[in-house]
């Protein structure tokens, strides 16, 4: 809990009751209370923190570091850290994340897919027993 990095601020709002059609690229924090028909991408040079609030609709693609949807998601998700599905959060797609945090009542209508780091391969060490005295 202490070892949280702090989490870049909220630069960039879509109102309630605005629609935006298009792509939307932004750099450290957006938040999305309005309707959006197009894809929704954090920039990869820094953190980024997107916000999708109980309000809002996305028709599209959505990637960021860390994400957090109450709202509704028609298309892929992928959070390259951490993703929070709060309780009125309704996504109909493939999800793709590192972490996930999904709260009773949040619906995925789609594939979950955790990003999983290959191990190395490497040689596996030789079993020694704690009674064998050799």
């Amino acid at each position: 809990m202490f070892n949280r990095k702090k989490q870049p601020p909220i630069k960039s709002l879509i109102a309630h009751g605005c629609k935006l059609k298009g792509d939307f690229s932004f750099a450290e924090g957006f938040r999305l209370d309005g309707e959006l028909v197009g894809n929704i991408v954090g920039q990869t040079d820094q953190a980024s923190i997107l916000v999708i609030s109980e309000s809002a609709h996305v028709m599209g693609e959505v990637q960021a570091d860390h994400i957090i949807i109450n709202g509704r998601v028609d298309g892929p998700v992928r959070a390259t850290v951490m993703l929070e599905l709060q309780p009125k959060a309704r996504i109909t797609g493939e999800v793709t994340y590192k972490l996930l945090e999904m709260h009773q009542g949040a619906l995925v209508a789609g594939k979950l897919c955790p990003m999983v780091a290959e191990a190395p391969a490497e040689e596996k060490p030789t079993l020694k027993l704690a009674a064998n005295n050799q």
